[in-house]
């Protein structure tokens, strides 16, 4: 488990198998995802972006910036005629303190849904 210097986030690496479905439809999978817990937001899962459907991503000109782990690059999810825009996002180059999700890909649960299976 890795600890941001504020305290504010934690990062931690599991095996768990996360899965992201659009509708009925798989568009990732992975058992290597990290996830980052936020102070005041929900678990986030990073996922390798292997883990990702090909072909489904469209970097757009959205970026933003955040103050513990610094700026994140938007994409679209593009299937068929159909874009979401700015509905995945990556922080390519975090912050020192965050370089475990460095080039890992978060989905906006705004649009997708996302399960984590746990083996007992």
């Amino acid at each position: 488990m890795i600890h941001n210097p504020e305290s504010r986030i934690t990062l931690q690496p599991h095996s768990a198998r996360v899965t992201v479905r659009l509708g009925d439809e798989v568009i990732a999978e992975t058992d290597q995802a990290v996830q980052l817990s936020e102070t005041g937001y929900p678990d986030r899962q990073y996922l390798p972006s292997d883990a990702i459907v090909e072909g489904t991503l469209r970097r757009s000109d959205t970026q933003t910036y955040c103050p513990f782990k610094g700026h994140a690059t938007y994409y679209n999810y593009v299937y068929g005629d159909r874009v979401i825009k700015d509905s995945v996002w990556v922080y390519e180059h975090p912050t020192d303190a965050m370089t475990a999700i460095a080039g890992r890909m978060v989905f906006d649960p705004a649009h997708f849904d996302e399960t984590i299976e746990t083996t007992q």
